[in-house]
């Protein structure tokens, strides 16, 4: 009863604050840019029933941007051409170097309820493979800006002692291709995000390292532009929508969500190498 009596007391609460704040809060069009690379019937069908919820509960508009990648996404978002992106650690760590004014909200949960995730680096069990002073091994990787990519795999080998420049790696783009890609034996091992890569447990591949827990996806604002108060009411309205209005959205942002901020990411810096990620492989 208390926490049914408490839960009413919230809503109402924010009731009140939209009535007396929101209508000082300056209309405008909001821009939001989800990932990059998805079709823009997927994009509508995962994201539209969001930000319409958005848009009812704060009076304005929010149009899409549609991205070629996560660099074009970056430079616009840094140029000022959008307000709110979904991010993956990476990309926001990435881009709040470029724009102080980057601001995380809230982080995603994932369907078994956390709002945190690692990555590790897979190989067959059969291999006996060892990180200690690895070279010379084929390493499939994510993305670029993929945080189980080149991030997670060179700072998993850096902290064996062992260097993936050493190496040779190559984008395969999904976590799904790469873990196929070592269970085909085309690579030796390969980075992943560990949720997915149990999976293939039963295929023979094993974890020889994990990182430690990443924030997971966000919403970021342009603090430049879109004001604290509204930043305050964006968090609030998605932390405390209803199951039933979540039921509605796509399936990455549906299982709630968490306050986020900056210091989240201290996980996500401790792995940056000194140089910059390379864009392709190196074979």
């Amino acid at each position: 009863m208390t926490n049914r009596w408490f839960d009413r007391l919230r809503r109402y609460l924010l009731a009140c604050w939209l009535l007396v704040f929101a209508p000082s809060l300056k209309a405008q069009t909001l821009v939001f840019a989800p990932l990059p690379m998805e079709n823009q019937e997927a994009v509508v069908a995962a994201w539209r029933p969001f930000l319409g919820y958005l848009e009812t509960k704060l009076g304005i508009e929010i149009r899409i941007a549609y991205t070629d990648s996560y660099e074009d996404l970056l430079e616009r978002f840094t140029r000022g051409e959008i307000d709110l992106a979904y991010l993956g650690p990476l990309p926001y760590v990435t881009l709040k170097k470029r724009l102080p004014h980057a601001v995380p909200l809230v982080h995603f949960k994932e369907k078994d309820g956390s709002a945190s995730y690692t990555c590790a680096l897979f190989a067959p069990a059969e291999a006996k493979l060892t990180l200690k002073g690895l070279a010379g091994k084929k390493i499939a990787l994510t993305q670029p800006r993929s945080t189980c990519g080149y991030l997670a795999a060179s700072g998993l080998l850096r902290k064996a002692g062992a260097d993936i420049e050493k190496n040779r790696y190559r984008y395969l783009d999904k976590h799904d291709a790469v873990l196929e890609a070592v269970t085909a034996g085309e690579f030796d091992l390969g980075s992943a995000k560990t949720a997915i890569g149990r999976k293939y447990a039963s295929l023979g591949l094993i974890a020889l390292a994990e990182t430690s827990p990443f924030p997971g996806f966000a919403l970021i604002a342009h603090g430049g532009k879109v004001s604290s108060a509204r930043q305050r009411l964006i968090r609030q309205l998605v932390i405390e929508a209803a199951p039933e209005e979540r039921a509605r959205w796509g399936e990455m942002i549906r299982h709630g969500a968490v306050a986020a901020y900056d210091r989240d990411y201290d996980a996500v810096r401790a792995l940056l190498p000194s140089r910059p990620i390379p864009e392709k492989g190196n074979f």
